[in-house]
């Protein structure tokens, strides 16, 4: 079964085909990125408005690089929720009209629960194909970590998601972006930041964390805040390091994440974490869940780090579990 998806949720324009929910012909995503910088954010009507000029292009561009035809596509699957709505109105929109055009299903996908099932993507012909589920067993905890989101659920199947835990201020993503932009480091914040972080080797430099104990939940206004005022006291003075404090900065969110993720799966008896979102890119978060879940025997997935970012590879993969109802 060949699903076309769409996803334009944010910034990203993507479309792409996906062979059986597991097996990724094309995935192509225009971006733009580069417009935003000068803002330093996302501005949705630029976004939407880039879109409405993209869409066309890549859809064509995606049925190309599979090698298929428009009327070899078996179904539509397009992002539905979570989003900027100028943006998802188009990607809606522009998918209901192909699907009525084609005499094809339409099939309407949660772009957070995409991320999670992004693990379960492989590229064309590639040797994993057949071994990915075995060794990615539901249920699982999964979690999502991007600019918009952070949340943590427990997953029956992939028709079944709870929300276990979700931030209740800024997500984690959210928070490299403004930590980036009080350290004058441009957007977006997170790969800057990270990359910095690896130069530092010793940091006696420390930013406070959001236990929040007995919950689930996140929290990364405070260690944001506590950037801002070290930086008001310290910058200019001796030993003053934007190197060290993106480095505070991030294992304090890094440790918080780990944390509270193997937690879950202890605490529900979970052997299988599955992670997605564009900071599941980060490599300190990938390097710290990796070491702890093989401490406790819990199987650590991450996305290809071209499947973290958005991209409509992983509405169609998801798309053919609904399909298959």
């Amino acid at each position: 079964m060949n699903i076309l998806g769409i996803e334009t949720s944010c910034d990203e324009t993507s479309a792409a085909i996906v062979r059986d929910g597991r097996e990724v012909l094309s995935n192509v995503v225009a971006t733009s990125l580069g417009e935003h910088k000068k803002f330093g954010g996302i501005i949705p009507e630029i976004a939407s408005r880039r879109q409405l000029e993209y869409i066309n292009i890549v859809t064509a561009k995606a049925v190309e690089d599979a090698g298929l035809r428009m009327q070899d596509v078996d179904a539509i699957a397009v992002t539905q929720t979570p989003g900027l709505i100028g943006s998802l109105l188009v990607g809606i929109t522009f998918a209901g009209a192909l699907a009525y055009a084609l005499k094809k299903p339409l099939i309407h996908v949660n772009h957070i629960h995409a991320h999670i099932y992004a693990n379960y993507l492989v590229e064309r012909g590639s040797s994993r194909l057949a071994e990915i589920y075995q060794e990615l067993s539901l249920p699982a905890i999964g979690l999502v970590v991007s600019g918009g989101h952070s949340s943590l659920f427990s997953i029956k199947d992939f028709r079944h998601f709870r929300v276990i835990g979700k931030t209740r201020d800024d997500a984690a993503g959210e928070a490299y972006d403004k930590v980036a932009r009080i350290l004058e480091l441009g957007y977006p914040g997170g790969p800057v930041i990270d990359s910095l972080a690896r130069t530092v080797t010793a940091n006696d430099l420390t930013f406070p964390r959001a236990e929040l104990a007995g919950s689930d939940d996140f929290s990364f206004s405070g260690v944001k805040t506590a950037v801002l005022y070290h930086i008001r006291k310290h910058v200019g003075t001796a030993g003053y390091s934007v190197p060290k404090v993106a480095a505070a900065f991030q294992e304090s969110v890094i440790s918080v994440l780990a944390q509270k993720s193997m937690a879950a799966c202890r605490s529900r008896k979970r052997n299988t974490l599955l992670v997605g979102g564009g900071v599941a890119a980060n490599t300190s978060l990938r390097e710290r869940l990796a070491a702890l879940g093989a401490a406790a025997g819990v199987k650590v997935s991450f996305p290809p780090l071209s499947l973290c970012m958005d991209n409509a590879a992983m509405v169609a993969g998801l798309a053919h579990i609904h399909a298959s109802r």
